[in-house]
């Protein structure tokens, strides 16, 4: 039976009440971790971890604004209060200004660069400086996006919100692999999480679909096995890396001809 190295491991997951931040709260419950769940909602927040604990888990809800660096130092201070420090810290929060560049706002401009990356960096920052007091390594995973490394209409200010946490996700990586502490991204395609059925209609979304290989969206927990795996000791020599996860949306030639 193969080991994932989880089993007791503190966990604090960004963003845990839904979507791909509620499948990876599940998926760590599952390997034997303790989960701390960061959420400003605190009715999803709190209906999360009476679900892990209902399952014999080890949760804690932690109300948290991530735009605000005091909010996430304050977040990560509990968790270590809670665990007694932080063993791998997931950031899955993230959400879209879609516009044309030219008709971009310099609201909608920074809000994408708030809502996507600047949290990632506070986090990493907060969650860093407290797995190198821990000297005991650690793993640091983000939600990053195709969005960030191919171009389309309407992506560019959440584009290049991603493209640079992509970037940030390397440097970072660098900068504390001395540590033992390995950082890491994931960037899915498009995946079938509560915010998306919000804002796309199924004709949409079946379009969408048809131009992916695999011939579906993700799910979830699809995602969240890929943040699963960066986490483990099976990734143990992987860091610096974005892994994408798009059903082979972005290994395809956009202008092939088919006879």
């Amino acid at each position: 039976m193969i080991d994932l190295g989880l089993e007791g491991k503190r966990i604090l997951v960004a963003g845990a009440g839904r979507g791909i931040g509620e499948a990876c709260a599940r998926l760590f419950a599952s390997a034997g971790a303790r989960v701390a769940c960061l959420d400003a909602d605190a009715g999803r927040r709190d209906a999360v971890v009476e679900e892990l604990r209902g399952s014999g888990a080890d949760a804690v809800a932690i109300a948290c604004d991530v735009r605000r660096y005091a909010d996430v130092e304050t977040a990560v201070a509990r968790a270590v209060e809670c665990f007694g420090g932080v063993d791998v810290c997931v950031d899955v929060i993230g959400e879209a200004r879609w516009g044309r560049v030219l008709e971009l706002s310099d609201a909608d401009w920074d809000d994408s660069f708030t809502l996507v990356l600047r949290h990632v960096f506070y986090l990493a920052r907060a969650v860093g400086r407290q797995m190198l007091a821990q000297q005991s390594g650690g793993a640091i995973v983000s939600i990053a996006s195709v969005s960030g490394l191919s171009s389309a209409p309407l992506h560019g200010a959440y584009g290049a919100a991603k493209a640079g946490l992509i970037a940030l996700t390397k440097t970072l990586a660098v900068e504390l692999a001395a540590a033992g502490v390995r950082v890491n991204s994931v960037a899915p395609g498009a995946v079938r999480t509560p915010r998306l059925l919000e804002i796309t209609t199924e004709e949409r979304r079946a379009e969408t679909a048809r131009h992916v290989p695999l011939g579906r969206l993700a799910e979830p927990n699809e995602i969240a096995k890929v943040v699963l795996f960066l986490s483990s000791d099976l990734s143990s020599y992987v860091t610096g890396q974005t892994i994408v996860a798009d059903g082979g949306a972005t290994a395809q030639f956009p202008l092939s001809l088919r006879a």
